[in-house]
């Protein structure tokens, strides 16, 4: 009996993460930064690595290694109106699934799955495709970020029009 209770609360807890990551895309596609900001954990990393096999993000060169203080930093760019990605963003629309339960402890649930991005900037659709990683915090019973990483297909090529949140 203790396994299939233990079984309910890990589907459970799976739903309720890929819930949270449709939502996360969600306010990304609308533009809600400020949204976006609340979902994370104080401690959280959004990551875009270059390198698509990295595991060391802090010692290695990323697109984005973002704690709290640049996530807000990169918000307030976007946002301000004084940078050319702010005042001219594109617009976006994601597709998040093949969803993979990584890991899964009483606090934190490690959740793969991959990601298509239409975005569309002066006339013109750019695709951009990437595996995700979402580690999530249900300790609070209120999910949290505490990292996301989003590994691009193309990620050692020269890429152009990424000035939005992936």
């Amino acid at each position: 009996m203790m396994d299939d209770r233990n079984a309910l609360f890990s589907h459970q807890t799976f739903a309720r993460a890929i819930e949270f990551i449709w939502g996360e895309a969600e306010l990304l596609d609308r533009r809600d930064y400020g949204a976006w900001l609340e979902l994370w954990d104080l401690k959280g990393f959004y990551v875009v690595p270059i390198d698509p096999d990295t595991t060391d993000y802090a010692s290695t060169l990323n697109y984005a290694y973002d704690d709290h203080d640049m996530r807000e930093k990169r918000v307030q760019r976007m946002t301000s109106g004084y940078s050319a990605s702010a005042s001219d963003a594109a617009r976006t629309v994601r597709t998040v699934s093949r969803f993979t339960l990584s890991s899964d402890s009483a606090d934190v649930i490690e959740v793969k799955s991959s990601q298509v991005i239409i975005a569309y900037k002066r006339g013109v659709s750019t695709i951009f495709g990437a595996d995700l990683s979402h580690k999530i915090s249900m300790a609070n019973g209120e999910p949290r970020l505490v990292e996301k990483v989003i590994r691009l297909i193309d990620s050692t090529e020269a890429l152009s029009a990424i000035g939005f949140l992936l």
